[in-house]
């Protein structure tokens, strides 16, 4: 379905079963000789998505950080968080709260056909956003070298999100991607 402004929502995906999805870490060094090229990576799609100031990088945060592992965003103000990354031009991303919902925006990186999904888990705690340019020669990318093949940011939901009536919608102008997502609280009454 498609908004009044042109952006495409996304479906909140909250079924996923799938066995070991994100079970093997991606560690800093391991990342590092991925991306310079021998690891497998260095020069196509990766580059764009796991840049500096990328949502999906590892090192968003100032520090190395596994994007697979659940990060407590909304603990943190993006003004302080990403202070460095606004100073060099560098910032892709940014989060917030008002008294009725938490809201995360983002560049996205342009591989190909935009295949992003977001998914929360059965519990509603962990917020995921993912997407894949390169298929797995056998079984479900995400459950073995994943940073091959795609990308993810986890993010753990504040106590008072309610994921179930969350919005997501993506936005593609001129080579140009961008996500939006809406994760209203508990005690707010109306939905968007």
């Amino acid at each position: 379905m498609t908004s009044s402004n042109g952006s495409l929502k996304l479906e909140i995906h909250t079924d996923d079963k799938t066995p070991g999805k994100w079970s093997v870490p991606l560690g800093e060094d391991v990342f590092r000789r991925f991306l310079s090229g021998g690891g497998g990576g260095g020069g196509g799609p990766e580059k764009a998505v796991f840049s500096e100031g990328s949502i999906f990088s590892p090192f968003l945060f100032g520090k190395y950080f596994d994007p697979s592992d659940a990060f407590p965003l909304w603990e943190f103000e993006a003004d302080v968080l990403l202070a460095s990354l606004r100073s060099l031009g560098q910032r892709r991303v940014d989060w917030s709260q008002t008294d009725q919902a938490y809201v995360l925006k983002s560049d996205l990186p342009v591989v190909g056909k935009n295949n992003v999904q977001v998914y929360v888990d059965v519990n509603g705690k962990v917020m995921e956003i993912s997407g894949q340019w390169k298929s797995a020669a056998n079984g479900d990318w995400r459950s073995g070298r994943w940073w091959e093949y795609g990308y993810v940011r986890r993010l753990e939901l504040p106590g008072d999100a309610n994921p179930k009536d969350s919005e997501a919608f993506i936005s593609n102008n001129d080579g140009y991607s961008f996500i939006q997502i809406k994760i209203p609280k508990i005690n707010y009454k109306n939905k968007f």
